[in-house]
């Protein structure tokens, strides 16, 4: 269980020192800043669409925060590139139920998320929860069109 271990914290924090994806896209379809008040988390993330709008082409964020929020950020955008909005939204469901949900069950959304699972001991400090989802909440706000900065409040 300890290399494990060993081996989520290795890929936290790479992704934490060299984030995939980070940057700005030319010219978004959708843009949506995120901000978590608890950590101090901030980040702006652009998305592109496919022609119809029913896929990610390309998914980018830029900002700064706690090395959760960054390679969450960051493995997210792996994670949904290319896919549909809603299996997009399907992930972030799986994702959100491995960090909060029921302990017993979290093997089932964790089989589902590949690499997104390392995020699995983060349900153990209930703070860092929102660190981990900061992305997530901002890709919907960006996919809603919201106006207002997505939260984690």
């Amino acid at each position: 269980m300890s290399d494990l271990l060993d081996l989520y914290q290795e890929v936290i924090l790479d992704h934490n020192k060299r984030p995939r994806n980070f940057g700005a896209l030319e010219s978004p379809d959708r843009e949506a800043t995120g901000y978590n008040p608890l950590c101090g988390d901030q980040l702006v993330l652009d998305v592109a669409l496919d022609g119809d709008g029913g896929a990610i082409k390309d998914i980018r964020f830029r900002g700064s925060g706690c090395a959760i929020s960054k390679a969450s950020a960051s493995l997210m955008t792996e994670a949904v590139k290319g896919k549909t909005i809603a299996e997009s939204e399907k992930l972030f469901e799986r994702f959100h139920e491995l960090l909060t949900g029921d302990p017993s069950v979290r093997g089932e959304a964790g089989a589902e998320l590949g690499k997104l699972a390392v995020f699995e001991g983060v349900r153990e400090f209930p703070v860092r929860v929102k660190c981990a989802t900061l992305a997530w909440h901002t890709l919907q706000a960006a996919l809603e069109k919201a106006e207002a900065p997505a939260t984690t409040e």
